[in-house]
């Protein structure tokens, strides 16, 4: 089982960084922060801070987006720190729901999302790959390797990214709170039991993909975001 956390990359940056060392040290192997220019500080010049002060941790966005950073812009990116620290990355990305919105514009389809997705992994990987017609490599990725994971709440998300690899469910809503009486005891409802909640944070690490998949390792989040993997 892998353990991950989500951080906001408000400031100070250098207290972000410490909660991801002192992670690192407690177990977990995943360290992610949100990706909105608008609400929070810049999370990539943070990663590059992060990598510097760990040995192990995988870092990423929770969740990027293919608009507010260009798809070649965002492999570039990916690409060098894992150049600089041994491709301990993963792209979260997403349609940027909050980054959009924050700055007035609307969310990227869910099209431009899967080729965004495909440029990324190809080019910070070190393929060629067809961009509008211009074909496109990054000539100094040697040996890259990225993980693209996928936000995906509704069904036509959800059944997108299902061909592409594994594939962890939405989480479950807060339940509301049991009422309580006159003197502040809960009032039972006809259950005897409580009801149960969903441990964002906790996922079991899914089976083997076959090679025809796209597989990528044993892969835990925590957020609020459901994922799939596209590597």
């Amino acid at each position: 089982m892998d353990f991950g956390l989500v951080l906001q990359t408000d400031p100070p940056a250098t207290a972000v960084v410490e909660l991801m060392r002192r992670a690192e040290r407690c177990g977990f192997r995943y360290g992610w922060t949100f990706d909105s220019a608008v609400l929070w500080q810049e999370p990539f010049v943070i990663y590059s801070r992060i990598l510097e002060h760990t040995e192990h941790l995988v870092v990423g966005p929770m969740v990027t987006n293919p608009s507010t950073r260009t798809p070649e812009v965002t492999a570039s990116t990916f690409a060098t720190l894992n150049d600089m620290y041994g491709n301990r990355t993963v792209c979260g990305i997403g349609r940027g729901d909050s980054a959009m919105r924050v700055a007035g514009r609307k969310p990227n389809t869910l099209a431009r999302l899967s080729e965004s997705m495909r440029i990324i992994r190809d080019l910070a990987e070190g393929r060629e790959t067809d961009i509008g017609g211009t074909v496109v490599k990054l000539p100094w990725v040697h040996d890259g390797r990225l993980p693209v994971w996928m936000a995906a709440y509704g069904p036509k998300a959800l059944a997108m990214a299902q061909p592409r690899g594994r594939r962890l469910h939405p989480p479950a809503r807060r339940p509301r709170s049991d009422p309580v009486d006159g003197q502040g005891r809960p009032r039972r409802r006809g259950r005897s039991r409580p009801r149960p909640r969903l441990a964002h944070h906790l996922r079991r690490r899914p089976p083997p993909m076959s090679p025809t998949t796209w597989p990528t390792r044993g892969s835990s989040a925590a957020g609020s975001a459901a994922w799939s993997a596209t590597t």
